[in-house]
């Protein structure tokens, strides 16, 4: 019998396996419904068109809701692979900004300000450039600046200035605003997944077990305490107890998910799928929150991008180059450089997060470019307003869940948007980059009103596939866990994933759900007498 049962390798329940385990004195059992990460795709840059697409994903279909302003029901993804999102995302490290954390604070999450949680931030960064107060080395993450960056980068990164966007060279420093190259998870022309940083090393200890393609299917719960899960593996369902904790890792779909299969959650809602209530909490699935972005696509005059990205063929020197010194395009993430802006007067922070990409063919849905030839501009509000819900379909737990993200449904969003796509076309209008760009292929019609543009983004933005708050931390009735992750009313659980944010931060998930890990590690090691 372990001692601890963690469900889900994604990016806080491999550094959660990791920590753990390297006390030698307890055990660790990590559930990944998912795969090993071998394949290659997963460890290459420039292949992350592939896993941001591929099977390495699970797919729930989302449902607009009734005050939602947008026309499609698009598709929410969470990463079936060990190292979840980490194996699959687009390798962008970024925490955000030090008020994302002090409101999460203010909110009820106590002990998560950002003087709280920068400590570990640091704990896992080995950053190859950067040191300081903000910054550290040594940590088991590998943080690197982008090894390979396209010349149309840094074009584009001179349009940004001469859009008065000024240079930064360090988004996570307190201060986002400006244009740059991103920090990236990766390290020697790899990945830096969470499975390869924190997990690969601890699974030579004996007392950590890692178990992929293993579907926990409910939480054994005895007179309010966690005791264990349930799971299938190879066709067979089986059961397995721990001594100390379980921990659920899943996500911000299926942690919820699981808690209601399991009998916690909202009692009115159980009772109608036909779940025995174990325990009322009214808020798991509620405040589900996510990014949206929008795309800005344009043909290029000459070859200066990825050529025919979703079916590129590198030539024999990019192969060559990147197999003897671990250089070229293939260490590229293609999203090398953006910038963060304030598109609204009365917000003091930026509120757009731009994201550029030498190539285009990436989005989904999109009409190709004829040539092949173009480039991308993503622009993603950072702070939305618009909250959501997820909950069950029936008691099965092969059921898909039911997602409303309620998307753009506080006017304020879409109006946000809008401004986010008529300041990005303003960069791409900009001298440095016109003998470039031969036209506008996306949005591709003029667009001249406020009107214009929310009709643009009501078409065409999505989900920037971030989602969070299911599980959210607090000491309200709507809360789930409190400020050490344990779910209220039961003991020997808790929920450590992008979940429990109560509110996203201003850009990319993976650096925040990683630090959740660490913060959650920490609490079980020093809280084992607590039991």
């Amino acid at each position: 019998m372990p001692d601890y049962i963690i469900v889900g390798g994604g990016s806080a329940g491999c550094v959660i396996a990791s920590r753990l385990s390297a006390d030698s004195g307890y055990s660790v059992l990590l559930l990944e419904e998912g795969p090993e990460d071998r394949d290659i795709a997963i460890h290459l840059p420039v292949m992350v068109y592939k896993t941001a697409t591929g099977n390495l994903l699970q797919r729930f279909e989302q449902e607009p809701g009734v005050d939602s302003l947008k026309a499609t029901a698009p598709t929410m993804v969470q990463a079936r692979v060990l190292g979840g999102g980490s194996s699959v995302n687009a390798m962008l490290y970024i925490r955000g900004v030090p008020s994302d954390y002090d409101r999460w604070s203010e909110q009820g999450a106590e002990g998560w300000s950002y003087k709280d949680v920068l400590p570990y931030f640091l704990r896992s960064e080995d950053n190859d450039t950067l040191f300081g107060e903000a910054h550290a080395i040594g940590g088991p993450l590998s943080v690197s600046n982008p090894e390979y960056v396209s010349p149309l980068t840094k074009v584009w990164l001179q349009a940004c200035q001469q859009a008065e966007i000024p240079l930064v060279t360090d988004f996570n420093a307190g201060q986002q605003a400006g244009s740059g190259l991103y920090q990236l998870t990766l390290r020697n022309g790899r990945r830096a997944s969470a499975a390869v940083c924190f997990l690969k090393p601890a699974r030579k200890r004996g007392n950590l077990e890692v178990s992929t393609n293993c579907r926990v299917t409910r939480i054994v719960v005895e007179n309010n305490r966690a005791v264990g899960v349930e799971y299938i593996k190879d066709g067979r369902r089986a059961t397995i107890r721990a001594e100390r904790e379980v921990i659920l890792c899943a996500g911000a779909i299926n942690s919820p998910r699981l808690l209601m299969l399991s009998g916690i959650g909202p009692a009115a809602h159980l009772q109608k799928v036909g779940v025995p209530v174990i325990h009322d909490l009214p808020g798991v699935g509620q405040n589900l929150q996510d990014h949206m972005d929008v795309y800005l696509v344009y043909e290029l005059t000459g070859r200066h991008g990825y050529d025919k990205y979703k079916k590129l063929r590198w030539k024999a020197w990019a192969g060559l180059q990147y197999a003897l010194f671990r250089k070229g395009p293939v260490c590229s993430n293609v999203i090398e450089g953006g910038a963060f802006c304030r598109v609204n007067r009365d917000d003091p922070l930026p509120d757009m997060q731009f994201a550029f990409l030498a190539g285009s063919g990436v989005e989904e849905g999109v009409e190709p470019i004829d040539s092949g030839n173009g480039c991308t501009l993503n622009a993603c509000q950072t702070r939305p307003r618009s909250r959501g819900w997820l909950g069950l379909r029936s008691s099965d737990p092969f059921d898909p869940p039911r997602i409303v993200p309620n998307y753009l449904s506080d006017p304020y969003d879409l109006d946000t948007m809008a401004k986010g796509v008529r300041l990005g076309q303003h960069i791409m209008s900009r001298p440095a980059l016109s003998s470039y760009i031969r036209r506008e292929h996306l949005p591709g019609r003029v667009l001249k009103t406020d009107d214009d543009y929310r009709q643009y983004v009501k078409e065409q933005a999505q989900g920037a596939l971030h989602p969070t708050g299911t599980c959210r931390i607090g000491s309200d009735t709507m809360a789930v866990v409190d400020a050490k992750l344990r779910v209220h009313g039961i003991s020997g659980l808790r929920v450590a994933d992008a979940s429990v944010m109560p509110n996203l931060p201003s850009g990319n998930t993976n650096a925040p759900s990683i630090m959740i890990g660490e913060r959650a590690a920490e609490f079980i090691r020093f809280g084992r007498n607590d039991r």
